[in-house]
């Protein structure tokens, strides 16, 4: 298998990250989004969603959506486990995945495609948008320091997929859209260098 990955983009470093965690190596091939190479025939043929990560199997097949690759690692590998072992454990980390993917990820997302000047060429920005979207990821940065000083980590009190999801948000797209993570999320930050000195941090 291979995977179709982007060095830059914090989705496909998801999979890096998860793959670090289990200690995989996947022969990579480097697709650049900035570049737009993932719009390029010689890509949308493999992967007409034109999505990156994208992991394709020794038989040809494709799977998309970085989550999705990660439960598929995971089923061949299930240790170290990262989506829980049991049927409560699970629920609570695919929960809170879930949470870290729609409330956290896509608002700091959106904020950043309509409203940075490397995305206006691959995007048709709304300013406004852009706008109502920062005040949404700011928001549920305040909430997620609630959640972290009640739990070590996202989904409880183990590392988790959860924590993947979240900690490849606020490594990157902060800075870029004027977020802080400083003394006024104070759990936050704590977990976040925690989390930024694993190993795994570094895929």
């Amino acid at each position: 298998m291979k995977l179709y990955d982007d060095a830059i983009a914090p989705t496909p470093r998801r999979v890096r990250m998860f793959l670090a965690e289990k200690g995989l190596d996947i022969p990579r091939v480097a697709v650049t989004i900035g570049k737009g190479e993932h719009l390029a025939e010689a890509y949308t043929t493999r992967v007409p969603s034109r999505r990156v990560p994208a992991l394709e199997l020794d038989d040809g097949t494709v799977i998309c959506e970085s989550v999705a690759i990660c439960r598929y690692i995971e089923a061949l590998h299930p240790e170290p486990n990262l989506f829980g072992s049991t049927p409560l454990e699970q629920a609570r980390i695919d929960m809170w995945q879930r949470r870290m993917e729609f409330e956290l990820l896509l608002p700091f997302a959106n904020a950043f495609r309509h409203s940075h000047p490397k995305m206006a060429a691959l995007e048709n920005q709304v300013p406004a948008y852009a706008a109502t979207q920062k005040q949404l990821a700011e928001q549920r940065l305040a909430m997620l320091e609630g959640d972290l000083a009640r739990n070590p980590f996202i989904a409880g009190d183990r590392f988790s997929i959860a924590d993947i999801t979240a900690f490849t948000t606020l490594a990157f797209f902060p800075r870029l859209v004027g977020i802080a993570i400083g003394e006024q999320v104070p759990h936050v930050k704590q977990w976040f260098d925690r989390i930024a000195a694993r190993p795994s941090a570094g895929a």
